[in-house]
């Protein structure tokens, strides 16, 4: 069954009732302050959209789509909405109305291969999934960060997202279910999930809506689910090119990296089992050389790798503390669980009071107050720490440890770290969380006296051992805060930068790729190309073949639009 693209707009209210009919009215937004939400992205960007559509099964998905199509609209299939580089909002003139297809009601999940592969529909949560894998001792590709934002599964997939933990690599896989526009106008299902659910996509929608996957269905060697080769990849610290990052060429796979270019149903993905024993060790250093030289040694010396291996330096440590205090205490006191709501309340707020003036930055006031009157500091061996060294790094290894506590004690001394308690390990790792948001609070606190904020996400080489890239002599002045963090053992850094009122944030971000060209990195390393960045040849020709007549999520990258 396919549907073919119409010549002509159709008319908005006879579009807009067709739209009604599939998914109910109260599923068809389109009131700017109630389509607001999906239409401004979770940092920046945004833009106009004719109605945001939120069907309730994947069959209705589809549908959508066949009515999109025909009526000549630009469709932007959208989940969480959590992305850093405006890549699942609308942005400027697209020629034709926009719709965006929220599948946040498309959250069905299914284990199969007796859990050791699942199987997400649109808009299941990394959250929802690590609940559901708990039970088996399992977990899935990404734990805290993304999960705890309500961020979802196939939202990662598309963006080869990476994630913290070392062993894993990008968020990938060779099996989905997903719909394309031909060059000849032909909306056409494709079925690459290695599940056999029938010939014709209203059959497998059906099946896929019912969870109706019996053992026989399953195609045990249909592809890979995830990325194989990326433990010897991230060893390889003498190669010349970084580990991971999003345009990787051999990671690029119909969904897998698609940004939208495709409108993804479902996708099948390995799950990891949870190691038996682990512990975290916290290191402290005034030496770049000294964490280079214990990255290459963790890396080719220890068997299994380490699990993550985080990094944060000290002005980003101190920025985390003030101004991501209230993040950490919500997670310690309430868990994960509520995370997911927090954010989504927050989102509505900052949607309504955007239109009321001089309070748009309210919520992040109210929660930063609430953060430093709330009690709750850190461990004391922790800013002990932060005093004596400028370079943070938490390990999470399997245990008995002995390998890498004896590496740490030549590299960094045995003074240069320390094995946490269960309470200060889960606190190290909730502070490094925290830095993510830290920049955003810091410049929404401070927004009278501040120009702007430039978030460079990216991926050195593995053999680089010069791995900290000072901001150049011309640019330097124009910087009121720097946030150092990242993936360290993968190579993949954010770099945060919260300039000075007067800044010219497109310049000085221009200076900052130039750098990083002529030192070799890549970027973005795991947030998508989106709207702020360009793609690289390769990457445009990738969604060129996937969306010839950019019809879906047309212009990333800078790609062309209609």
């Amino acid at each position: 069954m396919t549907q073919r693209s119409g010549t002509d707009v159709s008319p908005a209210p006879a579009f807009l009732d067709a739209l009604r009919a599939v998914v109910g009215a109260q599923h068809v937004l389109t009131r700017p302050q109630d389509t607001e939400r999906f239409r401004i992205g979770y940092r920046s960007g945004g833009g106009e959209a004719e109605a945001v559509v939120r069907p309730g099964t994947l069959l209705d998905m589809w549908r959508v789509l066949q009515l999109c199509v025909q009526a000549g609209r630009i469709v932007i299939v959208q989940a969480a909405n959590t992305g850093l580089t405006e890549g699942s909002t609308p942005k400027g003139s697209y020629g034709q109305p926009v719709v965006i297809v929220s599948t946040l009601r498309l959250a069905q999940i299914h284990l199969i291969l007796d859990g050791t592969q699942v199987v997400c529909h649109a808009g299941a949560t990394l959250y929802g999934l690590e609940q559901a894998l708990a039970p088996l001792g399992r977990d899935p590709h990404s734990v805290i960060g993304s999960s705890c934002i309500g961020a979802s599964v196939v939202g990662g997939v598309c963006n080869n997202s990476g994630g913290a933990l070392v062993r894993r690599g990008p968020a990938y896989t060779e099996l989905a279910l997903f719909a394309r526009l031909d060059a000849d106008g032909t909306l056409r299902l494709v079925n690459n999930l290695g599940l056999r659910l029938g010939d014709d996509p209203e059959t497998i929608l059906r099946r896929l809506d019912a969870g109706k996957i019996g053992p026989d269905d399953v195609e045990a060697r249909a592809g890979a689910a995830s990325d194989h080769d990326y433990a010897a990849r991230v060893r390889d610290v003498d190669a010349l090119t970084p580990g991971r990052f999003n345009a990787d060429p051999g990671r690029l796979h119909e969904a897998s990296g698609c940004a939208g270019r495709v409108a993804v149903f479902a996708v099948r993905l390995d799950t990891f089992a949870r190691p038996a024993a682990t512990e975290v060790l916290y290191v402290g250093t005034n030496s770049p050389e000294a964490l280079a030289t214990l990255r290459r040694r963790l890396l080719t010396e220890l068997d299994p790798l380490p699990i993550v291996g985080e990094y944060i330096h000290r002005e980003a440590w101190d920025m985390a503390a003030r101004f991501g205090r209230d993040t950490r205490l919500f997670i310690e006191w309430f868990g994960t669980a509520r995370m997911p709501a927090l954010f989504a309340l927050k989102g509505w707020a900052d949607a309504r009071l955007r239109r009321v003036p001089m309070t748009s930055d309210l919520s992040d006031r109210f929660l930063q107050l609430a953060g430093q009157l709330a009690p709750g500091r850190l461990p004391r061996r922790m800013r002990d720490f932060r005093d004596r060294f400028e370079h943070h790094l938490i390990l999470k290894v399997e245990t008995p440890a002995d390998l890498a506590e004896r590496i740490l004690d030549e590299t960094v001394g045995p003074d240069g770290w320390f094995r946490c308690t269960p309470a200060e390990g889960s606190k190290a790792l909730l502070h490094r969380f925290a830095v993510a948001g830290a920049a955003v609070r810091y410049e929404a606190m401070n927004r009278r006296r501040t120009g702007g904020l430039v978030a460079l996400d990216v991926a050195l080489r593995r053999n680089d051992r010069d791995w900290i890239k000072p901001v150049p002599p011309a640019q330097a002045g124009q910087v009121a805060a720097t946030l150092a963090y990242g993936h360290f053992l993968c190579h993949v850094f954010h770099l945060d930068y919260v300039l000075k009122k007067g800044a010219d944030p497109a310049a000085f971000k221009k200076a900052m790729l130039a750098m990083l060209d002529a030192e070799g990195a890549e970027y973005p390393a795991e947030h998508n190309v989106g709207h702020l960045y360009h793609a690289k040849p390769q990457l445009a020709a990738f969604y060129e073949s996937l969306d010839p007549l950019a019809r879906f999520n047309p212009g990333i990258g800078g790609t062309p639009r209609l």
